[in-house]
């Protein structure tokens, strides 16, 4: 975009708000919350601070508080949008339809935390959102004592489900369930198993969660045998991007049968030159296939297109939606309900688990519940000078938004012939602003 059109578009020569943000050290995540009114800063002073949208379009200062004792590292404030700048501090905004103003972030002192804001105490106070004697509403410290570097969560407000994946330094990726939006500090840990070799200490990592944002697989997956509410979640490893997904694992015991769930790696997404830094995973299941993208240090953005081919050559029958299977798993073996983080017991239950991680299926779809899914590289996009950080889908899956060294916003859009094309460039204006 010209500087002439945004100043016909915006009405200024510089088409940019610029807030001051007032930490006294680098702002390392930023998340929006659903309906663009607000927005949380994480700091790597362990601070985070809420902002809000005054009428007249200007942002005013909600509340700062103390929220770690270290780098944060992901802040998310309504699941919608997730625009960590580095993986140093994560925060984001849980949906609305949990709760109206709930902030959840991870830093380098490897805590999970859960915010929740009290409407009824003043702002600019510093306990706005932690009015409970100074404490988040649910606090979970990584089991591994290494520290978590990223996480997703999704809810699903069909099923009233929530799911939370947290993946450690480590490589460590858990997954856990809760199914009382009413009560956040009660985890269920459904499976918990290393995404890719165990990095060596000192060794520069990168690691990233997505959860697939559609509320069922694409419906070719669910004709070739992906249960209905089959959880897909696509997860950066050092190098790797990888696509896993749940799989129902009947098994025996002393009081009878049961079943649980259980990711398997469905897929791999090849062909990355160094760390793959973040990924995302595009909504529109009805287009019958899935659309992914990944970020990567050597300055490509790769968008890939997941299949799920007909068995044998052979198109599955046509049957009624309703008669599509759902996996219908019980507790899990090693599941374990946590209130303060990992008991003694759950954290053992939890080691031996992982130790079994590595042996994992990785390419041969021969057990039961596994389904085949291929992978296509549709689009290498190298418009970045130097090392992309970020990727995001629209609500569409029809435009990606890409970040990278070079200070720039690209925004590329799929055409009707499926081909990925520039379509517009975002950056700050060089020198000072008058």
């Amino acid at each position: 975009m010209s500087s002439a059109m945004a100043e016909d578009v915006f009405g200024e020569s510089t088409g940019f708000s610029i807030q001051p943000h007032g930490h006294r050290d680098m702002v390392e995540a930023s998340s929006f919350n659903s309906y663009g009114t607000r927005f949380a800063l994480g700091s790597a002073d362990g601070k985070i601070k809420v902002f809000d949208r005054l009428r007249n379009g200007t942002w005013s200062l909600c509340d700062t508080w103390a929220a770690h004792n270290a780098e944060i590292l992901e802040v998310i404030v309504n699941i919608e949008i997730d625009c960590a700048d580095i993986d140093r501090i994560q925060i984001h905004w849980l949906p609305p339809t949990i709760h109206p103003n709930l902030v959840a972030s991870i830093a380098t002192d490897g805590r999970f935390r859960l915010w929740a804001e009290d409407p009824t105490i003043a702002p600019l106070n510093g306990r706005r959102f932690n009015s409970k004697s100074n404490r988040p509403v649910y606090d979970m410290r990584s089991a591994s004592r290494a520290p978590y570097l990223s996480f997703a969560i999704k809810h699903n407000p069909e099923t009233r489900n929530t799911y939370l994946a947290l993946v450690d330094r480590n490589a460590l990726l858990t997954v856990y369930e809760n199914e009382e939006p009413e009560n956040m500090t009660s985890w269920t840990q459904i499976d918990q198993f290393l995404v890719c070799e165990k990095p060596a200490r000192g060794e520069e990592v990168s690691f990233k969660v997505s959860f697939d944002p559609n509320l069922e697989p694409c419906y070719q997956a669910i004709r070739e045998g992906v249960p209905r509410d089959s959880l897909g979640i696509i997860v950066a490893g050092m190098n790797t991007a990888r696509i896993w997904r749940t799989k129902v694992i009947s098994h025996d015991v002393s009081l009878g049968s049961g079943s649980t769930r259980e990711f398997y790696r469905a897929a791999d997404l090849p062909d990355h030159k160094g760390l793959v830094r973040d990924v995302a995973w595009a909504a529109g299941s009805i287009r019958g296939y899935d659309i992914c993208a990944t970020a990567c240090k050597d300055g490509m953005v790769r968008v890939f297109e997941v299949r799920t081919p007909p068995k044998d050559g052979q198109e599955s029958m046509n049957m009624p939606y309703e008669d599509y299977p759902t996996s219908k798993a019980g507790p899990s073996r090693t599941s374990l309900e946590i209130k303060d983080g990992p008991s003694g017991i759950g954290a053992g239950l939890a080691t031996v688990r992982s130790s079994l991680s590595g042996s994992r299926q990785t390419g041969e779809y021969s057990q039961p519940g596994q389904v085949q899914h291929v992978v296509k590289e549709v689009a290498k996009l190298d418009g970045h000078h130097g090392p992309v950080w970020r990727c995001k889908f629209d609500d569409d899956g029809q435009m990606l938004g890409t970040t990278g060294d070079d200070g720039k916003l690209l925004l590329w859009r799929r055409q009707p012939n499926g081909q990925w094309c520039l379509n517009g460039e975002l950056a700050m204006k060089r020198g000072p602003v008058a």
